[in-house]
């Protein structure tokens, strides 16, 4: 497969051109192969879900000598380099599921020959939306497709999604489908090994998407650990949203944590946000910011 110059294309996905270039600064190689897979989310039900217009990103590299060179833009100084065969060594937590996928897919005869890979999330933990499942997605089709006719032929995406499940058994197994399968505005139903797509565009009835998200108390810095009295704030961030004029909202994962998705009639999106903050403020409380949503697509190369 041949390298791509996505990096210095003009015309390339901003985020495709950023991955494409942290590839090449970390690994002095340009990429083959890009690709990027969509957040996702549940919509009141286990059953029911739709991916979001945030996305992941992986740009990725053949090699032939059995290695795989991992690096992040969030994790800048925990680069590293793995076997794909033997014991695992000791590795970077934030690499841990990416590096289980890339030794279950060599198992099988991808990636035996080992790969440069590049990941990026464009959104951070405190969003509230699970990254693993779009980040073993992209990892997966970035594999697949650098790999397709050198010793494999390229799998299906439900093969795919065998592949991460045989990884992470832990996984949201809804949620890949959603990232593998999903279409812009529409929502995907499961129903055993059934798929059905239903319209779910809230803008068609004059409505936004919201993703509001706590933020945690004490040292003011996300990620700080310190709790204090914001871990029960996203049903007072929630209830507050109700009563300024949400019409809808519910969790995005399978059970409440720090974020709730919201559905905001056109005319009242601003007094619900200035409700809120005014309500957090006066309470002492951090205002939770407001991530706004489009139902978008399935993962994607760039070509």
């Amino acid at each position: 497969m041949s390298t791509l110059d996505i990096a210095r294309r003009h015309t390339a996905d901003p985020l495709f051109r950023l991955v494409a270039y942290a590839l090449e600064s970390a690994h002095d190689r340009p990429p083959a192969t890009v690709w990027s897979a969509p957040h996702a989310f549940h919509i009141g039900s286990t059953r029911l879900v739709a991916a979001a217009g945030w996305p992941v990103a992986a740009a990725a590299a053949p090699r032939d000598d059995g290695l795989v060179r991992l690096s992040s833009l969030a994790h800048p100084a925990q680069s590293c380099e793995l076997p794909l065969t033997g014991p695992p060594p000791p590795h970077p937590d934030w690499a841990a599921r990416t590096y289980a996928l890339l030794r279950t897919m060599a198992d099988v005869g991808y990636c035996r020959g080992g790969i440069d890979l590049h990941i990026h999330s464009t959104l951070t933990a405190a969003a509230g939306l699970s990254s693993a499942e779009p980040l073993e997605c992209a990892v997966a089709l970035a594999v697949a497709d650098v790999h397709a006719g050198r010793t494999r032929p390229r799998p299906p995406r439900d093969r795919l999604a065998g592949f991460a499940r045989a990884a992470a058994p832990d996984g949201d197994e809804a949620l890949r489908e959603a990232v593998l399968f999903a279409r812009p505005g529409r929502a995907l139903l499961l129903g055993g090994h059934s798929r059905r797509r239903i319209r779910f565009d809230p803008a068609e009835h004059g409505a936004r998407l919201t993703l509001l998200v706590t933020r945690k108390e004490g040292s003011g810095k996300e990620g700080s650990g310190k709790e204090g009295h914001g871990a029960g704030d996203i049903q007072r961030a929630v209830e507050s949203a109700r009563r300024a004029g949400a019409t809808a909202a519910w969790w995005p994962g399978l059970r409440p944590e720090r974020s709730a998705l919201v559905l905001l009639p056109q005319d009242r999106v601003t007094h619900v946000r200035t409700t809120v903050a005014e309500e957090f403020r006066t309470s002492g409380r951090r205002v939770p910011r407001f991530v706004n949503i489009t139902v978008a697509g399935a993962a994607r190369r760039e070509e």
